[in-house]
C-alpha cells in the first residue's frame, strides 16, 4: 500500500521533522501531542517510542487488545502527510529496541529510559500531498 507512495512520500518520512500524535479520549475528544515518527513503508507500520505511563500509551492500552484507532500528522511548509491505522503497545526489549534504533536512525539516539514502550500503528490510510 505505501510503497506505491513514491519516493517522495517515502524521503518526507525519513527526514528530520516531528509529528504529532492523536488518540480520542474516552468522552471522544482528541488528544494530540508532539512525537517523532518513524515510518517503515514496506510493512506500513508507523512506530512512536514512549514513556508507559504516558497518557498516549494509557489510551491506546485502555482500548483493549485490538488497539486504538490513531493518526500520526507531519507538516513541513506546504508539504504534508497523515498516516491512519490502529495501534497497539508493544513492550517486549526487542521490539522496543528495534524502536529505539529505527528512532536514533531519523532523529537521535534517545536518553536512557527504562519505562519505554512502543505505540505500533499499522496503517490504514494515508492522506497528504507528499
Amino acid at each position: 500500500m505505501l510503497s506505491s507512495k513514491g519516493e517522495d512520500f517515502r524521503a518526507f518520512w525519513t527526514e528530520r521533522h516531528l509529528s504529532t500524535l492523536t488518540t480520542v479520549r474516552p468522552d471522544g475528544t482528541p488528544h494530540v501531542v508532539p512525537v517523532g515518527v518513524t515510518l517503515d513503508v514496506e510493512s506500513a507500520t508507523a512506530r512512536v517510542i514512549a514513556s508507559r505511563g504516558s497518557h498516549k500509551v494509557r489510551q491506546v492500552l485502555a482500548a483493549g487488545p485490538e488497539g486504538a484507532f490513531v493518526a500520526v500528522c507531519q507538516v513541513d511548509g506546504a508539504r504534508w502527510s497523515t498516516l491512519e491505522g490502529r495501534a497497539v503497545v508493544r513492550q517486549s526489549p526487542e521490539e522496543v529496541a528495534d524502536a529505539v534504533q529505527r528512532y536514533a536512525r531519523r532523529y537521535r539516539q534517545p536518553r536512557p529510559n527504562p519505562e519505554r514502550v512502543v505505540i505500533e500503528i499499522a496503517v490504514t490510510r494515508v492522506l497528504g500531498n507528499v
